[in-house]
């Protein structure tokens, strides 16, 4: 059994058997404060809610989306997209706001699970190393031996590390992924020296870029940037679900894809500063609020304006995760499987 999978196995076992594993994280919401009482409950385990690149899961509640479409949404925060899918798995909570990459994954490893609406059409990563290593480290390519910060091992930046090192002639093996998930804990890694270099998302990046600690390595924050480190679209946050969830559930699916889409239509008419207005004070405290509405404002192109899963995207994951991935690798996958734009299609016109 690989690495991987015993990990996923083993996070599985440990969700069945421990109660309540689900985050409750001071982000853990509920849009019953919205006045969608007695909706439809939904559970959605989020790999990052005050990340910028899953901001449309937050948005769509302050909004009052969830409880105009009849839903009552509990929003729980885990760092790690990877942990957020074991939970999926373990029946805690009914899907996940994470990088369409592990559905991908997931048939690799014999489980079914689908993307019903795509939210980015480029990761939003940002490859940062610091400062005192500008000479030394100038590309992937400088990786061998570098300790090399990851949200957690087998999420998507964990997946996006190992491309890199290889698609840059290092042997993935040869470098030291962390687990230091993102914010304060990335921040602290690297003041500490304890990472060399790490991939995270703003509003950390500005946050280390202002007080000068990191300087940029490789930017998937545009569409350019993302087809020069990756070699095309690569869309990432989506809302994923179990094939058997989407299949039990439609009418309730149905209505999720409806707030979303209207969310992201709403990001597109409206400005960084407005978004942020919309958002809890706390998830940008650490960089500022003027720091976090110019990040918003200069990466807001990275947000998919109808929804649809872009058709020349799902093609990049797989050649991402298929170059190091051994649960892909040799693997026959289907991604007409991995996801679904049914959902996408049927919302109403408005």
């Amino acid at each position: 059994m690989s690495t991987r999978k015993w990990l996923l196995v083993a996070g599985l076992a440990t969700a069945l058997m421990v109660s309540g594993c689900a985050s409750t994280a001071s982000h853990t919401t509920s849009s019953q404060q919205a006045g969608a009482a007695g909706g439809t409950k939904v559970a959605i385990m989020v790999g990052g809610l005050n990340k910028q690149i899953y901001l449309p899961f937050m948005l769509a509640q302050r909004l009052g989306f969830y409880a105009e479409q009849g839903l009552d949404i509990t929003l729980s925060d885990e760092p790690a997209g990877v942990d957020a899918t074991t939970n999926m798995l373990a029946g805690k909570v009914d899907g996940v706001g994470g990088f369409y990459d592990h559905t991908i994954d997931l048939q690799g490893l014999g489980q079914a699970a689908e993307s019903v609406v795509s939210m980015l059409t480029t990761p939003g990563e940002v490859e940062l190393c610091r400062n005192d290593l500008k000479d030394q480290i100038k590309s992937p390519a400088d990786w061998k031996g570098r300790n090399l910060g990851i949200t957690d091992l087998g999420s998507s930046t964990d997946f996006l590390t190992q491309y890199l090192a290889q698609k840059n002639g290092v042997d993935p093996t040869t470098v030291h992924r962390v687990g230091v998930q993102s914010g304060a804990t990335l921040i602290g890694a690297m003041t500490h020296n304890n990472i060399d270099c790490a991939m995270t998302t703003e509003p950390t990046v500005s946050q280390l870029l202002a007080n000068k600690q990191a300087y940029i390595l490789l930017d998937m924050r545009t569409a350019a940037g993302t087809a020069q480190a990756l070699g095309g679209e690569y869309p990432a946050t989506s809302l994923y679900m179990s094939s058997k969830y989407v299949a039990d559930n439609p009418q309730t699916v149905q209505k999720l894809v409806n707030a979303y889409v209207k969310t992201l239509k709403w990001i597109q008419t409206h400005t960084a500063a407005e978004i942020t207005d919309q958002m809890p004070a706390d998830y940008y405290a650490g960089a500022g609020k003027d720091a976090y509405i110019k990040a918003l404002d200069s990466e807001k192109g990275i947000y998919n304006p109808t929804g649809i899963m872009p058709p020349n995207g799902p093609p990049t994951d797989l050649k991402v995760l298929s170059a190091f991935n051994k649960d892909v690798q040799g693997k026959t996958i289907d991604l007409a499987k991995t996801y679904t734009d049914q959902f996408v299609n049927a919302v109403p016109a408005s």
